[in-house]
């Protein structure tokens, strides 16, 4: 199944010109790492329609205008809005009607909001089709993540939405779930309706992927992961060097019995595999692991845990892939009567909104979501605008969060 949306904060909503008058315009602890490198919808006016008169009956009023009533062109059997008509009532040129419209960062607050207002009233609607025709722009950025079911992507998305969406652009977001061959599919319907850029998540792509972007030549990022061979541009931080990372800081803290929850996509796969090589390095070779599906949930998270606590496993510390499996864990050890941190430790990943409010409160590791989607995005405008883009590869690192659970 795809899934496309549109994700946007401003809608154009239709309406019809009901009368000829027109109206008025109202005037914790934390280390940081890093690696190498809908406007109200227009209101009709009312229409009284007298019923047949007789001849002891009064004239029939005239139908009523009211004040908020904007009048069609005349002329056009239509009566649809025009981008003329909308710069006629906002007291504008047309030019500015187009610039707020399509890069409102070039025209003053004030003036945006004087043609917004007169774009809401008359119900005008756009025609990006023929703006996109003569421009060779479609207005529209496609974002491709693997789910929306947890919010570790929301706070990229919100970001992402809100610069492309005072840039003039609409977001159109992709749900590609955690196979690559499910990403392929979506990415081929997404270039069918000429995107002006399109964001990934990640670096594992088919080889059908990569030929079909270079070939569309169409300004691309990558995010949330690390690579010296982007397709074109990426901004994010390595999950290797997050296992890692975690490796070093559990065993500082003499955690010599460590195992992993983590679900099976290719970034947590990563990480677990950086975790298991650090501590290799301190001679702790065996690390027991618990795979789940992705993705992640508090549900699998207990499952995960009872199936290495069934099987014998007698851990002192897990590292999960997820907050959302770490609060499961906790769950589960809780159920199970075991003290967290002094009998089971519990780590995880993503520092989500809930992670500093469990009990306890919940280790983990942080990434700025924000931080990732506004630079992905500064990037790919400056790449439509023709601008010059400083570095192709931005890591911007990600924080270890010290907190009771371990």
């Amino acid at each position: 199944m795809i899934a496309l949306s549109f994700v946007s904060h401003n809608a154009c909503v239709l309406g019809v010109n009901p009368s000829r008058r027109r109206a008025p315009v109202p005037a914790e602890g934390r280390r940081r790492y890093h690696g190498a490198h809908a406007a109200a919808p227009h209101r009709a006016a009312d229409r009284q329609i007298p019923h047949p008169s007789s001849s002891s009956m009064a004239p029939p009023r005239k139908p009523t205008t009211p004040r908020t009533a904007l009048a069609p062109v005349a002329g056009r059997a239509t009566g649809s809005v025009t981008l003329a008509d909308v710069a006629k009532i906002a007291g504008v040129s047309p030019i500015t009607v187009s610039r707020v419209v399509n890069q409102p960062g070039l025209v003053s607050a004030r003036t945006v909001a004087r043609v917004q207002e007169a774009i809401q009233r008359t119900g005008y609607v756009p025609n990006l089709l023929a703006g996109g025709l003569a421009s060779r722009r479609s207005r529209l950025i496609a974002a491709i993540v693997p789910t929306i079911a947890n919010s570790i992507f929301a706070d990229t998305i919100q970001a992402l939405t809100d610069r492309f969406s005072q840039a003039g652009y609409q977001m159109m977001l992709g749900l590609s779930g955690y196979a690559a061959t499910r990403e392929q599919d979506l990415l081929a319907a997404i270039l069918s309706r000429r995107p002006d850029g399109i964001v990934l998540t990640g670096i594992a792509h088919t080889a059908d992927t990569r030929r079909r972007l270079l070939a569309a030549r169409v300004p691309v990022v990558e995010t949330w992961d690390i690579t010296p061979t982007p397709i074109d541009m990426l901004v994010g931080f390595s999950h290797e060097k997050v296992g890692q990372t975690v490796a070093e800081f559990l065993y500082a803290r003499g955690y010599r019995r460590p195992a992993i929850l983590s679900a099976s996509d290719q970034r947590a796969e990563s990480r677990r595999l950086g975790f298991i090589d650090a501590l290799a390095r301190h001679g702790i070779t065996e690390v027991l692991s618990s795979i789940v599906p992705a993705p992640s949930s508090l549900g699998l998270g207990r499952e995960g845990l009872a199936r290495l606590l069934d099987g014998g496993a007698q851990p002192d510390v897990v590292f999960c892939s997820s907050d959302t499996l770490a609060q499961g864990a906790l769950s589960e050890a809780r159920a199970r009567g075991l003290q967290v941190p002094e009998q089971l430790a519990v780590m995880g990943f993503g520092d989500l909104n809930f992670a500093a409010h469990t009990y306890p409160a919940l280790s983990t590791v942080r990434i700025d979501g924000p931080a990732i989607g506004r630079t992905a995005a500064e990037c790919l405008l400056a790449r439509i605008d023709g601008r010059e883009v400083g570095e192709r590869i931005i890591d911007l690192g990600f924080e270890v969060i010290q907190r009771d659970s371990a």
